[in-house]
Protein backbone atom coordinates (compact mmCIF):
# COMPACT_ATOMS: atom_id res chain seq x y z
CA UNK A 1 0.00 0.00 0.00
CA UNK A 2 2.31 2.86 -1.10
CA UNK A 3 1.51 6.36 0.41
CA UNK A 4 -0.01 5.37 3.15
CA UNK A 5 1.26 6.65 6.97
CA UNK A 6 -0.29 5.61 10.36
CA UNK A 7 0.08 7.73 12.63
CA UNK A 8 0.31 6.32 16.04
CA UNK A 9 -2.25 7.50 19.10
CA UNK A 10 -0.65 7.51 22.63
CA UNK A 11 -2.31 4.79 24.14
CA UNK A 12 -4.01 5.25 27.79
CA UNK A 13 -3.12 3.24 30.53
CA UNK A 14 -5.34 0.38 31.45
CA UNK A 15 -5.86 2.21 34.61
CA UNK A 16 -7.05 5.52 32.85
CA UNK A 17 -10.19 5.57 34.37
CA UNK A 18 -9.31 5.03 37.98
CA UNK A 19 -6.80 7.83 37.68
CA UNK A 20 -9.32 9.63 36.30
CA UNK A 21 -11.72 8.89 38.97
CA UNK A 22 -9.35 9.60 41.96
CA UNK A 23 -8.68 13.13 40.48
CA UNK A 24 -12.30 14.22 40.45
CA UNK A 25 -12.33 12.37 44.11
CA UNK A 26 -9.64 14.61 44.93
CA UNK A 27 -11.14 17.96 43.29
CA UNK A 28 -13.94 17.10 45.84
CA UNK A 29 -12.04 17.17 48.64
CA UNK A 30 -10.26 20.22 48.23
CA UNK A 31 -13.34 21.67 48.29
CA UNK A 32 -15.33 19.94 50.51
CA UNK A 33 -12.15 20.06 53.77
CA UNK A 34 -11.76 23.47 53.40
CA UNK A 35 -15.48 24.05 53.49
CA UNK A 36 -15.80 22.14 56.44
CA UNK A 37 -13.05 24.00 58.51
CA UNK A 38 -10.56 21.33 57.78
CA UNK A 39 -8.29 23.86 55.84
CA UNK A 40 -6.23 21.26 54.01
CA UNK A 41 -7.32 22.04 51.01
CA UNK A 42 -3.42 22.85 49.62
CA UNK A 43 -3.16 19.57 50.88
CA UNK A 44 -5.51 17.47 48.02
CA UNK A 45 -3.99 20.35 45.06
CA UNK A 46 -0.88 19.27 45.98
CA UNK A 47 -1.26 15.54 45.62
CA UNK A 48 -3.16 16.63 42.48
CA UNK A 49 0.03 18.29 41.04
CA UNK A 50 1.68 15.26 41.56
CA UNK A 51 -0.35 12.72 39.98
CA UNK A 52 -0.27 14.91 36.85
CA UNK A 53 3.19 15.20 37.05
CA UNK A 54 3.40 11.86 37.15
CA UNK A 55 0.92 10.62 34.53
CA UNK A 56 0.29 13.27 32.38
CA UNK A 57 2.34 12.30 29.79
CA UNK A 58 0.71 13.82 27.08
CA UNK A 59 -0.96 17.34 27.00
CA UNK A 60 -4.42 15.72 26.52
CA UNK A 61 -3.86 13.57 29.50
CA UNK A 62 -3.07 16.49 31.58
CA UNK A 63 -5.84 17.95 30.61
CA UNK A 64 -8.28 15.37 31.04
CA UNK A 65 -6.97 14.27 34.78
CA UNK A 66 -7.53 18.14 35.21
CA UNK A 67 -10.88 17.99 34.05
CA UNK A 68 -11.74 15.65 36.12
CA UNK A 69 -10.25 17.40 39.32
CA UNK A 70 -11.92 20.79 38.22
CA UNK A 71 -15.29 18.55 37.44
CA UNK A 72 -15.12 17.46 41.45
CA UNK A 73 -14.35 20.91 42.91
CA UNK A 74 -16.80 22.58 41.20
CA UNK A 75 -19.30 20.04 41.30
CA UNK A 76 -19.50 20.58 45.07
CA UNK A 77 -18.71 23.92 44.66
CA UNK A 78 -22.03 24.59 43.10
CA UNK A 79 -24.01 22.50 45.33
CA UNK A 80 -22.62 23.32 48.72
CA UNK A 81 -22.29 26.78 50.20
CA UNK A 82 -22.03 25.75 53.58
CA UNK A 83 -20.92 22.55 55.36
CA UNK A 84 -22.88 20.27 56.26
CA UNK A 85 -23.65 16.43 57.79
CA UNK A 86 -24.15 15.32 54.17
CA UNK A 87 -21.08 16.96 53.27
CA UNK A 88 -19.20 15.32 55.68
CA UNK A 89 -20.36 11.94 54.74
CA UNK A 90 -19.25 13.22 51.24
CA UNK A 91 -15.62 13.55 52.79
CA UNK A 92 -15.59 10.34 54.79
CA UNK A 93 -16.94 8.42 51.72
CA UNK A 94 -14.16 9.78 49.23
CA UNK A 95 -11.46 9.87 51.69
CA UNK A 96 -12.11 5.83 51.88
CA UNK A 97 -12.66 5.73 48.12
CA UNK A 98 -9.38 7.43 47.30
CA UNK A 99 -7.55 4.95 49.51
CA UNK A 100 -9.08 1.96 48.03
CA UNK A 101 -8.70 3.74 44.03
CA UNK A 102 -4.38 4.73 44.88
CA UNK A 103 -4.28 0.94 47.10
CA UNK A 104 -5.72 -0.72 43.83
CA UNK A 105 -4.06 0.58 40.96
CA UNK A 106 -0.32 0.34 43.21
CA UNK A 107 -1.45 -3.04 43.69
CA UNK A 108 -2.69 -4.11 40.52
CA UNK A 109 -0.66 -1.47 38.10
CA UNK A 110 2.31 -0.63 40.46
CA UNK A 111 6.08 -1.58 40.09
CA UNK A 112 6.76 -3.60 42.39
Amino acid sequence: MTGVQTCALPISPPYEPQLLRLAEVMGALSYLRDLCGMQDGDKWRARMAALLETEATTPARKERLAGAYNKGFTGYEATYRVCTPNAELVIDRYLEEGQRIARDVANRFGGG
